[in-house]
């Protein structure tokens, strides 16, 4: 029994790193967000200044380990034994939720659920010991530090609206002040952002980054004997008056002398700031329960009690952590930083809904986010009443976004917003957290970065008409899903500590092996997941603006469609005649892929349309035409899909043998035909379409053939209603799609000819 002590302080070891890997791809968007989506910098740069700060926020890391010891429960309530169970629990809850969270692209609060998880598995431990000693329930407010729980809530939901109100006014007053062509502005205008930018950026590294570590509690002669912390306490209005006079002059000097882009400057060292903090402060969140734990174990094996015996009264005093395990921890994180595709998962979610341009939105649009966007519209028309219409043309004026002219190639991609967003989100962020250190609230780095990060893209009219219901539906999954987060992690850390509790030396190896395989799971599937993305099977936006380019674009585009096409019809046929669920339920997932990658190319007509020049109008008829019969195919594909999963898993009565003969014939036929249409768009050898097309009239004889043979059979043998049903349905889909592909060869072969013979007669000429 005292060994597997031992061994849970060895398995908490090998979670911390786990840990620190899962933590850091979902809070990377706390410092990239800004930098990456400005494009203000390289994506280079932009990693090794984050680096440079996390290396550097992780080795001056602060006493905020405390919070892991004492700062959600009274450690002197619990023995070591019990001491143990809660914190096994907590980083096999953690790590498993935040996995998931990172799985789902979703940024969540680390902060929130390291709390929660300790408050569940304490809550847990606490009313198993009120239970084995016949007390009160009420007795559990002695157990935990109620005050700091209800702080912690009371942070979550202040940070979520200050944040956003915040973010919208500034960004607002921001874009009114320096409009979209703030670089045409005066020196002085960009040098004074700067100064004001860089004072609270700076300001926050001192309060945020460094205030809370042991180097701030040293006394030094230069500040007459007194410690930094009281300094930056004290001074303030000092500090900040003269930072913003030096960086000002600072700016100035630059922009005139340097010729360098200050905004960009505000950038770069807005992220090292945030990068600091987040591993500065951030780092308990990942490793303060093993370190905590460590600790008591080595309390315990000094002291000689048994493990049940021994009060954990030694966790309430300060204990410096190592500076070569924080060095360590560090380490892991920058490299999980450069590695983890997770990490680009999440601060894409953050990118997308701050978007100043259209992207592919992931969220669809709700019942809140409607009435959001209808209250929004309302308060507009209100405004537009109340405003002078002077006033109204101004704000016009500055609000109105340069026109861009992108290359027919499109070889370069808009940033997601501009620097002066950017900027103000980085500066907003400073503040706010700045300010909430000063006064000792909890609040968490990634909820006021990410509602920073919305409140300015809606002043910054980034959710315009076509893209404000989804972009708030996205806001609000997010935000739920923070809530969701406390409530998953008081609930499952409070279930695997009664479970711990129940036989520790069984359900702990148990458990841990339950995480293990689930996070390698998760990372197989995320990894399956990765490559599909990147697979040369997607279908990619044509981009040319002539009829001939567009003929050659689509041409892959298409032979991929027959291709899957193809596979899907002959694995619907295949799962329909041996009666195989799971292989019909993976049809399905392949389909509803290659369909939502066709619409994907159709909600990019617009933009296809509007980069094309005067010359180029038959284009774009052209390709509307052929993105509708490929909708058309994958619709009838689709049918076919649906329909035979449909009848399998009802259990209903398989085909007869006849039906999947015949079934057999034509699967064999269109396979044929789109083999030879695949090779023929591969090729380029549009020549050839005419004797694809015979083809499909042949097939489509034998269909109409099948169908009068199954009319028969109806009236005189046949039994099953659903049988007949089902096999009337799959032939008259079949023509369907027969007659989508047709349809797509003839414009093939109209567009080509009308492309090609005119330039040979010149050439004759």
């Amino acid at each position: 029994m005292e060994n597997i002590y031992l061994y849970m302080i060895i398995a908490l070891a090998f979670l911390a790193v786990a840990d620190l890997v899962v933590g850091i791809s979902n809070d990377a968007v706390n410092f990239l967000n800004s930098a990456i989506g400005s494009k203000a910098i390289s994506f280079r740069t932009i990693m090794i200044v984050a680096s440079v700060g996390v290396a550097i926020g992780a080795i001056f890391s602060s006493g905020m380990m405390e919070v892991a010891r004492k700062g959600i429960f009274n450690p002197g309530e619990f023995m070591f034994s019990e001491i143990m169970i809660i914190f096994m629990a907590v980083m096999i809850t953690d790590i498993l939720l935040l996995d998931i969270f990172n799985s789902l692209g979703m940024p969540t609060s680390t902060t929130v659920s390291i709390v929660f998880e300790l408050l569940g598995a304490a809550v847990a431990m606490a009313l198993i010991k009120i239970a084995a000693n016949g007390g009160d329930f009420s007795e559990v407010v002695n157990y935990i530090n109620t005050s700091k729980a209800s702080q912690i809530i009371f942070g979550i939901l202040l940070s979520v609206v200050v944040a956003f109100s915040i973010g919208a006014i500034v960004q607002w007053v921001s874009r009114l002040l320096l409009s979209y062509n703030f670089q045409k502005k005066a020196n002085w205008v960009g040098a004074l952002f700067s100064g004001v930018a860089l004072t609270a950026i700076t300001y926050f590294i001192f309060m945020k980054g460094l205030k809370g570590t042991s180097y701030a509690k040293q006394s030094f002669d230069i500040l007459g004997g007194g410690t930094m912390k009281d300094f930056l306490e004290n001074q303030v209005f000092y500090i900040v008056v003269v930072s913003s006079i030096l960086w000002s002059l600072l700016s100035y000097v630059l922009i005139v002398f340097a010729k360098t882009n200050i905004y960009k400057l505000i950038i770069i060292v807005g992220t090292f700031a945030l990068a600091l903090a987040f591993a500065g402060n951030d780092l308990v969140n990942f490793i303060g329960v093993p370190v905590a734990a460590f600790n008591a174990y080595t309390e315990w094996s000094a002291s000689g009690l048994s493990a049940m015996e021994f009060p954990m009264d030694v966790l309430a005093s300060k204990v410096p952590t190592n500076n070569w395990l924080l060095f360590g921890a560090g380490m892991v994180m920058v490299a999980t930083l450069w590695f983890s595709t997770k990490a680009k998962n999440v601060v894409k979610t953050s990118l997308d809904l701050s978007s100043q341009g259209d992207t592919k939105e992931r969220f669809q649009p709700n019942f809140l986010s409607r009435g959001f966007v209808r209250f929004a519209m309302g308060a507009s028309k209100v405004s537009s009443f109340i405003l002078p219409t002077s006033w109204q043309d101004k704000i016009e004026q500055q609000f109105e976004q340069p026109v861009i002219k992108l290359t027919n190639n499109k070889v370069h991609e808009l940033p997601a917003f501009d620097l002066v967003r950017a900027a103000v989100n980085l500066m907003v962020a400073a503040v706010l957290i700045s300010i909430a250190t000063s006064y000792k609230l909890p609040l968490s780095t990634t909820y006021v970065t990410f509602m920073v990060a919305m409140g300015t893209s809606l002043a910054d009219r980034a959710w315009g008409a076509e893209s404000a219901v989804y972009r708030v539906a996205g806001v609000i999954n997010v935000i739920g899903g923070w809530f969701l987060t406390a409530l998953s992690a008081f609930s499952a850390a409070a279930l695997v500590a009664y479970l711990l509790n129940l036989n520790v030396e069984v359900m702990f190896p148990i458990l841990l092996l339950a995480a293990i395989i689930l996070l390698i799971r998760s990372s197989i599937v995320h990894s399956k997941k990765t490559k599909e993305m990147a697979s040369d099977d997607r279908l990619t936006k044509t981009e040319s603006s002539s009829v001939q380019g567009v003929i050659t674009e689509s041409a892959a585009n298409i032979a991929n469609v027959l291709n899957r096409g193809k596979k899907i019809y002959a694995a619907a046929f295949t799962g329909l005649s041996q009666q195989d669920l799971e292989a019909l339920k993976k049809n399905k997932k392949q389909i509803v892929k290659l369909s939502d990658e066709v619409d994907e190319l159709r909600d990019n007509i617009f933009y296809f349309i509007k980069n094309l020049d005067e010359s180029s109008i038959g284009a774009s008829n052209f390709y509307i035409l052929i993105l509708g019969y490929l909708q058309d195919m994958t619709q009838s594909l689709t049918y076919i899909t649906k329909v035979s999963h449909k009848h399998v898993n009802n259990n209903h009565k398989k085909l007869k043998f006849n039906q999947i003969k015949e079934l057999s014939q034509i699967n064999d036929s269109i396979e044929t035909l789109f083999s030879e249409a695949i090779e023929m768009f591969k090729s380029e050898s549009f020549e050839k379409i005419d004797a694809i097309i015979k083809q499909k009239n042949d097939i489509a004889a034998v269909l109409k053939s099948n169908i009068e043979m199954q009319i028969n059979r109806t009236r005189t043998e046949e039994s099953s209603p659903k049988n007949t049903t089902l096999y009337f349905s799959l032939l008259l889909e079949t023509k369907d799609l027969l007659n989508a592909t047709t349809s797509l060869l003839e414009e093939y072969h109209t567009a080509y000819d009308s492309s090609v013979k005119p330039a040979t007669i010149s050439d004759g000429d």
